[in-house]
């Protein structure tokens, strides 16, 4: 690997994840009604699977399942049961992206193709997730995906507030932290902002967060410490089958009204002790929300340097454990909260062992 890209992730932010799902109808009736989404576009089944887009604001998911054994999403979901296959990158010319991350080092998956206006060409990122660089001609829809065409006469749920993807957590194999950091920065030009070693008990975790030059695209980089007893990463990388997207972390701006309605449509999250609330305020002075607010709904609460940030996670409804979903409100906070990072560790520990 080479010197930095420069021009040819100028323009660069998160066009859509692709999921690949086992029931497809489930699955998007679920995101519709709990989350909130919009199915605003659809591919018929053709060349072994049928795909739908569904979301909201700046969210974008398609999700895709396969009906010939030797289709892609077939194939993963035997590996990995369902979870995310790719996270598209918009930018401002595809085949200048993916020649030059080729260039310096990337592994080619796709070659340019032109289709509707849409050009796109992928490389592998990490594991079996994909990273797909997508550029539409002038005058396409910014949510316009070759092979699909528009939904109508599905009246969607009133929306949740969930505005658009805050991060990635993907979690890695043992000594697969600094290549896959290297990978970002010099591939893609990141830049890594935050670097922290989570400790529990008899168990550690590294993690690294790359984010793009403009901040549009953050992923927090884990890998399990293997020297201490095996946690919730060594389980996803076992459950999963190597390296993955553990969880997708959805930006809102009220995480209040937001998870409240969630919960009332029926999306489960993870519980936190009635203890964390209790010494909530020594820890921290509140910006938004009460205390009462906060607990009611067993959302999380802290600060860095920048602000304060509010986040709760859903409880895992995959067979494996291996994905799941977080709202995350940020009142100036700019990193995760190194205690939440630690509650989160501790809640999913929890799960599991229950």
């Amino acid at each position: 690997m080479n010197a930095r890209p420069k021009t040819d992730f100028q323009e660069l932010s998160i066009d859509h994840v692709t999921l690949y799902v086992e029931d497809l109808d489930a699955k998007v009736g679920e995101l519709a009604r709990t989350y909130g989404f919009e199915v605003y576009a659809t591919a018929a089944a053709r060349d072994g699977a049928r795909s739908a887009a569904v979301g909201r604001e700046r969210i974008r998911l398609v999700l895709t399942e396969a009906s010939a054994e030797d289709h892609p999403a077939a194939v993963y979901t035997r590996q990995h049961g369902e979870g995310v296959a790719d996270i598209a990158l918009t930018v401002a010319d595809a085949a200048a992206a993916f020649a030059g991350a080729v260039h310096r080092g990337a592994v080619p998956v796709a070659e340019p193709v032109e289709h509707e206006g849409v050009i796109t060409a992928s490389v592998r990122a990490f594991g079996d997730v994909l990273h797909t660089f997508v550029q539409r001609r002038e005058g396409i829809p910014q949510d316009r995906l070759p092979g699909f065409v528009p939904a109508h006469g599905q009246e969607p749920a009133a929306p949740t507030g969930l505005l658009e993807i805050d991060h990635f957590a993907v979690c890695l194999e043992p000594g697969g932290l600094r290549p896959a950091v290297a990978f970002y920065e010099e591939v893609l030009g990141f830049r890594n902002t935050f670097t922290e070693k989570i400790v529990v008990g008899a168990q550690a975790m590294d993690s690294e967060v790359v984010q793009n030059p403009s901040g549009t695209v953050t992923l927090t980089l884990i890998e399990p410490d293997t020297s201490r007893e095996p946690g919730q990463i060594d389980h996803f990388v076992k459950n999963h089958g190597g390296a993955g997207v553990q969880h997708i972390a959805f930006r809102t701006e009220d995480v209040v009204r937001s998870v409240g309605t969630m919960h009332a449509r029926g999306v489960e999250f993870l519980n936190t002790p009635a203890a964390y609330y209790r010494m909530l305020g020594d820890r921290l002075r509140l910006v938004r929300h009460s205390t009462d607010e906060l607990a009611a709904l067993n959302i999380l609460a802290d600060e860095d340097y920048a602000g304060q940030l509010f986040q709760i996670f859903t409880r895992s409804v995959h067979p494996r454990k291996t994905l799941f979903f977080e709202v995350i409100e940020r009142a100036g906070a700019t990193t995760f909260g190194s205690g939440n990072i630690k509650a989160l560790y501790e809640a999913v520990e929890a799960e599991q062992l229950g």
